[in-house]
């Protein structure tokens, strides 16, 4: 087996793996490692939205004396991935609507993540493809903003994304895993889901709450050691 492919199915196997964390977990597992990944005000379009994927970066601007264009490298993104859009925050234009949703949906992207706003948002919700952002607004970003780089370090707040990096979203939002510490982030994220998983059982089956979480290391948990 080439190196290559014993490379893909380690990521097919990471991106299962994060399949079964919430990102309340992976949350709690990056804190241990003192990993900075979470995202603040990024929140789903619709709650029920659940989106796992490799981080496929875009970045925009203020368009220059000449504009340029937003949203023609969707044919590129490969399946699977999620299109992580930077607009630096803004409020006041959209890099995502209805036409990128459809072509999206249609090239199996796992979902998309916007530092700013999208609009169309009932098509997102039609489709069921999953759409985390800033908040949403009919206001287009054409003439307003142009394309940067693609496959390039961008910003989601405070939080950096690189190229590959791992994105989990869910109803709290998104947390962004560099692709460097996959590993031990999902280490740490099975110990933690194991022992709260324990501390569940034993409260159904009548335990007061302060016992079980004694006799798990609840509060420990994300700590390490």
């Amino acid at each position: 087996m080439g190196s290559s492919q014993e490379q893909a199915e380690q990521l097919d196997a990471h991106v299962e793996e994060c399949r079964r964390h919430s990102t309340s977990t992976l949350s709690d597992a990056m804190d241990r490692l003192s990993i900075p990944g979470q995202t603040y005000g990024i929140a789903p379009l619709d709650r029920g939205f659940r989106m796992v994927g490799r981080a496929f970066t875009a970045r925009t601007v203020p368009v220059a004396s000449v504009a340029g264009t937003v949203g023609d490298y969707i044919d590129d993104v490969p399946e699977g991935s999620v299109v992580v859009l930077d607009n630096g925050g803004r409020l006041d234009g959209t890099v995502w609507g209805d036409i990128l949703t459809i072509m999206a949906h249609r090239r199996g992207l796992a979902g998309t993540v916007i530092h700013g706003v999208c609009r169309d948002a009932s098509r997102s919700l039609e489709l069921g493809y999953p759409i985390f952002s800033r908040g949403v607004c009919m206001r287009t970003g054409r003439g307003r903003v142009q394309s940067d780089g693609y496959q390039v370090a961008v910003s989601l707040g405070d939080v950096r994304v690189e190229p590959g990096d791992m994105l989990v979203g869910d109803a709290d939002g998104v947390v962004v895993i560099p692709q460097s510490r996959l590993d031990d982030v999902l280490a740490a994220a099975r110990d933690i889901a194991e022992a709260e998983d324990r501390i569940r059982q034993e409260i159904e089956s009548g335990s007061r709450l302060d016992e079980a979480r004694r006799r798990h290391r609840y509060f420990q948990l994300q700590k390490g050691g």
